[in-house]
């Protein structure tokens, strides 16, 4: 574990990094990995957790993250009191994931000093009774059937696709397996142009509700033609990274964005860009990296403002090392109980 403090004993952070395992491999257009690093913060001894995940395309090393952390320690002002002071105490020259956790745990701490669960001391809704969706990462077009069909009981599947010549009968085999399913479809910028557009009539044909970044990080002019040449709601995951992204994307004409409270800074800027989605007409999945319970927990309390959930990396997880927010045999997404993100160290086991 990672501490320090400054001279007058203010503001203390700890950290520590945490190998996550893999229940399988997790197959994607980038690669496979079976582990992936997590890092936690705590501000002083329990006052607030946050965490800070590194996306895998996102160009930054795991001593930016320390370095950011170690800054932030070293500060002699107090930690904020109130929601909106968050932003002026964090400062913006930092990797995102970085600015993730410090962001979370700051949530967290004013949230339980207020003694309410962080979406009510926020005023937002209630998540009710909302599923994610689980994903499927890549496989051959039969492998990933038969997964679909061994997940019977959740209603939302999201297929990883490769960007190879198998994607569109990965897709059909799938809902061949279950017809019954909502189906969501991920090709993490693993398309062209011209394939996109090919494939949609087999897209179209297998009912598929939203696809995710197709294209290109760059190419937000491309996502907004495939977008004009289908129903299919096409969603923007790595081509938004910050506020002009989006505006970008709204005026092309993409119908929706993925928001990742790693990849945008955490809640507080989160929440900005839901805002500016909505204003923008677009709709909103919330999304989630391969990560702990307390970034799943704090996504979690913002679930009331979104159209689609991605929050299931807790079931990809073998050894998470908090508890938070619950996942259901019918994908519904459950708040942790108490005050703040609501996350805490799992017990051990006797």
């Amino acid at each position: 574990m990672m501490k320090s403090e400054n001279s007058q004993g203010a503001p203390c952070l700890s950290w520590q990094a945490v190998t996550l395992q893999l229940r399988t491999p997790f197959r994607l257009s980038y690669g496979a990995t079976q582990k992936r690093t997590a890092h936690w913060i705590r501000l002083r001894e329990d006052a607030g957790w946050g965490e800070g995940t590194i996306p895998p395309y996102y160009p930054v090393r795991e001593e930016d993250l320390q370095t950011y952390w170690n800054r932030a320690a070293l500060r002699t002002d107090p930690f904020p009191e109130r929601f909106t002071d968050i932003a002026a105490w964090i400062d913006p020259d930092g990797p995102a994931p970085a600015r993730a956790a410090l962001d979370i745990a700051l949530h967290d701490y004013v949230s339980r000093k207020l003694e309410l669960p962080l979406h009510a001391a926020l005023g937002l809704p209630e998540p009710g009774r909302k599923a994610s969706s689980y994903t499927i990462s890549v496989d051959t077009p039969e492998n990933m059937a038969a997964e679909a069909r061994r997940l019977r009981k959740l209603p939302i599947i999201k297929l990883k696709l490769a960007g190879d010549e198998e994607d569109i009968p990965r897709l059909l085999a799938v809902r061949a397996a279950r017809p019954d399913a909502r189906l969501f479809a991920d090709a993490n910028a693993g398309w062209s142009l011209q394939q996109a557009l090919a494939y949609l009539p087999y897209l179209e044909k297998a009912e598929l509700e939203m696809l995710e970044q197709p294209l290109g990080v760059a190419e937000i002019e491309g996502l907004g033609e495939v977008q004009a040449n289908t129903s299919i709601a096409i969603v923007a995951d790595e081509s938004l990274q910050k506020p002009e992204d989006l505006l970008r994307l709204a005026r092309a004409g993409v119908r929706g964005v993925n928001i990742k409270l790693m990849k945008v800074g955490g809640v507080g800027p989160a929440l900005e860009l839901m805002e500016e989605a909505r204003k923008a007409g677009m709709k909103i999945m919330l999304g989630c990296m391969i990560e702990t319970s307390i970034g799943l927990s704090a996504a979690a309390h913002l679930a009331g403002l979104a159209d689609w959930l991605d929050l299931d990396a807790s079931l990809l997880v073998a050894n998470d090392p908090f508890e938070g927010m619950t996942f259901g045999e019918d994908a519904v997404i459950g708040l942790p109980e108490g005050p703040g993100i609501g996350a805490h160290l799992r017990k051990p086991q006797s």
